[in-house]
Formats: C-alpha cells, sequence, structure tokens
C-alpha cells in the first residue's frame, strides 16, 4: 500500500511538471505568435505608407494626410477585431515612420503627427491615453533608431505631439501622458525632459 502513495505522488510530480511544460511552451509560443503580429503590422503600415507616398509623387503634402488615415484605421481595425490597441500602436507609429522614410520623406514631423494622432484616436474611443502615447513615442523612436534618423528630433516631435493632442482631451490627459512620457528610453532623457514643459 505505501508503495502504492508513492507511486501515485511520483505520477502527481510528473503530471505537474508536464502541466508546467505545456503552460511554458503555450507562452512561449503565444508570445512568438505576438511578435509575429507586431513584425506584421510593421511591414504592412511601412508598405501602404511608402507605396501610398509613391504613388501620391507628393511625398511632403500627402504625408500628413496619410498618416492621419492609417492611425484611423489602425484604431478602426482594433476596435473590430479587439486586438489591444496598445499592441498595435507601438507597431504602426513604428511602420508609418519606416514607411515616410524609405520615401525619403520628413521623419521628423511624422513622427509627430503619430503620437497626435494616436493620442487623439485613443481619446475617441476611450483607451488608456497615456499608455498609448507611450507606445507611439517607443514605436517612432525604434524605427528612428533603425533607419539612422535623428533619434532626438524623432522623440521631442513625438513628445511635444502626444502633449498637444491630450491638450485636447483635457488636464488629467496632459498630466498623464507627460507623467508617462518623463520615464521614456533611455539616453534621451534630457531631450525629452527639455520637450516637455515644465508645469
Amino acid at each position: 500500500m505505501p508503495r502504492k502513495e508513492i507511486m501515485s505522488s511520483t505520477e502527481d510530480v510528473e503530471a505537474i511538471g508536464t502541466a508546467g511544460t505545456a503552460v511554458k511552451d503555450g507562452i512561449i509560443n503565444s508570445l512568438k505568435g505576438l511578435n509575429n503580429i507586431e513584425a506584421e503590422i510593421v511591414r504592412l503600415v511601412r508598405n501602404t505608407v511608402s507605396n501610398t507616398l509613391q504613388a501620391s509623387g507628393q511625398v511632403a503634402s500627402e504625408s500628413f494626410s496619410i498618416t492621419k488615415d492609417v492611425v484611423t484605421g489602425a484604431i478602426s481595425a482594433t476596435e473590430e477585431v479587439g486586438t489591444g490597441l496598445l499592441l498595435s500602436t507601438k507597431s504602426m507609429a513604428k511602420g508609418i515612420v519606416m514607411g515616410v522614410g524609405d520615401v525619403g520623406g520628413d521623419v521628423v514631423a511624422a513622427a509627430g503627427q503619430t503620437a497626435k494622432g494616436a493620442v487623439r484616436g485613443a481619446g475617441e474611443v476611450g483607451a488608456d491615453v497615456a499608455a498609448v502615447a507611450r507606445k507611439a513615442v517607443d514605436g517612432v523612436i525604434e524605427a528612428s533608431r533603425e533607419i539612422g534618423g535623428d533619434v532626438e528630433e524623432v522623440a521631442k516631435a513625438a513628445v511635444e505631439g502626444a502633449i498637444e493632442a491630450a491638450g485636447s482631451i483635457g488636464n488629467t490627459a496632459v498630466k498623464s501622458v507627460k507623467d508617462v512620457l518623463v520615464g521614456v528610453a533611455g539616453g534621451i532623457k534630457e531631450v525629452l525632459n527639455a520637450a516637455l514643459p515644465k508645469k
């Protein structure tokens, strides 16, 4: 009888070990899936932006309206399919800046417009404005680093765009956006502090 209990407890340990491994593998596969989704959003947005700008032949004048359209489209998509707005915001912002960069457009202006559009859109759908602002800024900084852009100028434009958009939502939004952006990406803190109003 005691032997049976020992075996049963060993089987329990093995079952728990198997369950733990299954959970670990499931999480790893899910995270890989999320990374693939993020990469796909970046690729889709980047190609859409650069192809549209090339087709129009007016990179400077069209960048603003295309950025606005892409932000609106991404927010609408997340509402329809229930994908997290935060997940798509960073990838969308990164894709816009890379797409504008591909055709020689003004990535600094695109960064500002992207952050502004993301924050406004988040306010309209009742999402966490500060978290969306942070993801948009993270996305444009990441894109700028990858394409060899002026990271400090891009970061400054994005922060200013996010704060400006938050201003149209209300004082609480401005405060929460400022608070979350003060801690943004190391190495450019001084620039961000200079961009943030001192109030």
